[in-house]
């Protein structure tokens, strides 16, 4: 069993490809089910441990830390329930992912607001809820006024955005902290931070400053910059104010994910100690934290297999036809270059596939050219029957169905491999239906335009 091999890594892909050989074995996977995801659970419970322990190593005893899982990494009650159990809150950005929040057991108190679009009623009922809330503007802070002045008892943490406009990374659109992102205010636009002060000046109530300067594609340096600007802005604030007013730092999440091998890195131990280095004050005890970690929390353990339809070639290069592409890897097959995939191959049994590497591409099964999970991937050669397992997938994939074609939502399963009784595992989101798209597509109102005159 893979409790038998060395480090974290190889015991995380040990469970791996034992959790898809047992998926065929148990026909979760198979000709009438040839796509599915899959959650390693213990994973999931080591990440949630490693950042939990990541930050008590350089804070202060006593310094309260909340961990909000960014709920758009992976919007799925059962996995917000178990890192709810894990000790790990949740940040929400839609009326949608409050919901699923809600319905997962997290309590308002661990419970974080952030959104460039919050209407009138989200913000109201996130204060008679007593969840807090980041004001992305000027605009939303006037609603806050309002908003306090009817209900001044409210228990929300109330504060601000701001962007500390360092600069991007690699990947523009995962950029939050540049010149003209659409995310907080920008602190470095003429009089902007100023009215940033002046707003908390007029407000005792405004207590929580919070930045997020980007995730994929962002270097630890450059997140510790953006950090580093926010906590000499609530320094200044708390300063010109005579009191300590600013009591937290919302520091945002984003660390990078590794897609190219199975080690994690950067670790969260890494990161605590360059934002020591870089800002030794934000650990000293005078501020609370505030996390918003997604993706680095759920990728590693999350897999989505699918088997392969058709083996074919096309100008002397192999093609493997499978049931994954564009609906769960958009990212990947829009924009390989930022978002490439590891790709693993198992024979028709679900054991890892053994043979010479052939050159091959690996494609889904959407109805344009470019829906390919890899292009001119190296791996042992996909048959009919075999299975592809795109790797890294247990953020922003499986949970993020893009309905081209109107393919169907993969079931998603949780898995825990246990060395005395194999794989067993727990369903998390059942595979959608062709007559819940059909549903979904407007057959209840299969008349209401022929019907117009």
């Amino acid at each position: 069993m893979s409790g038998d091999l060395g480090g974290p890594e190889a015991q995380r892909a040990a469970r791996r490809d034992e959790a898809v050989r047992a998926a065929v074995e148990q026909g979760l996977l198979g000709p009438e089910a040839p796509i599915v995801g899959l959650l390693d659970v213990a994973g999931i419970r080591e990440s949630a441990a490693a950042l939990r322990s990541a930050f008590e190593a350089v804070t202060a005893p006593g310094t309260p830390v909340l961990h909000a899982f960014a709920v758009k990494a992976s919007p799925l009650v059962p996995v917000l329930r178990l890192l709810h159990e894990a000790g790990i809150g949740a940040e929400v950005a839609s009326p949608g992912e409050l919901a699923l929040a809600r319905a997962a057991g997290v309590p308002a108190e661990r419970t974080v607001l952030d959104s460039p679009a919050k209407t009138p009623g989200e913000l109201a009922e996130a204060l008679s809820l007593g969840i807090a809330v980041n004001a992305d503007n000027p605009q939303e802070l006037e609603r806050l006024d309002a908003l306090v002045k009817a209900s001044p008892d409210t228990a929300s943490p109330l504060g601000i955005r701001v962007n500390p406009q360092v600069g991007g990374g690699s990947i523009e659109a995962l950029s939050t902290a540049t010149a003209t992102s659409k995310f907080g205010v920008a602190l470095r636009d003429e009089g902007a931070r100023e009215w940033v002060v002046s707003a908390y000046l007029d407000r005792p109530w405004l207590t929580r400053l919070h930045a997020h300067t980007g995730s994929q594609g962002i270097p630890l340096a450059l997140m510790a910059e953006g950090v580093r600007e926010t906590y000499a802005l609530a320094e200044e604030i708390n300063e010109r104010a005579g009191r300590r007013q600013v009591d937290t730092l919302d520091i945002g999440g984003g660390l990078p994910v590794n897609f190219a091998s199975d080690e994690t890195t950067p670790t969260y131990a890494e990161y605590a100690r360059v934002l020591r280095e870089a800002v030794p004050g934000l650990f000293d005890g005078r501020y609370g934290l505030v996390t918003e970690f997604g993706r680095s929390l759920l990728a590693k353990h999350g897999t989505i297999v699918a088997r392969v339809e058709y083996a074919k070639s096309a100008g002397g290069r192999p093609v493997a036809v499978t049931h994954a592409g564009v609906q769960v890897a958009t990212r990947t097959v829009y924009a390989p270059g930022a978002w490439p995939l590891r790709i693993a191959a198992y024979g028709g049994k679900g054991r890892p596939k053994e043979g010479p590497d052939v050159v091959q591409d690996v494609a889904g099964p959407a109805c344009f050219a470019g829906d390919l999970l890899a292009a001119g991937r190296a791996l042992p050669l996909l048959e009919q029957g075999d299975y592809a397992a795109a790797l890294d997938t247990g953020a922003y994939y499986f949970a993020h169905h893009y309905a081209y074609n109107s393919l169907a939502r993969p079931a998603v399963h949780g898995f825990v491999a246990r060395a005395d009784a194999g794989v067993a595992f727990a369903t998390v989101r059942e595979a959608q239906t062709v007559e819940e798209i059909v549903a979904e597509s407007g057959a209840a109102h299969v008349d209401a335009l022929t019907s117009m005159r």
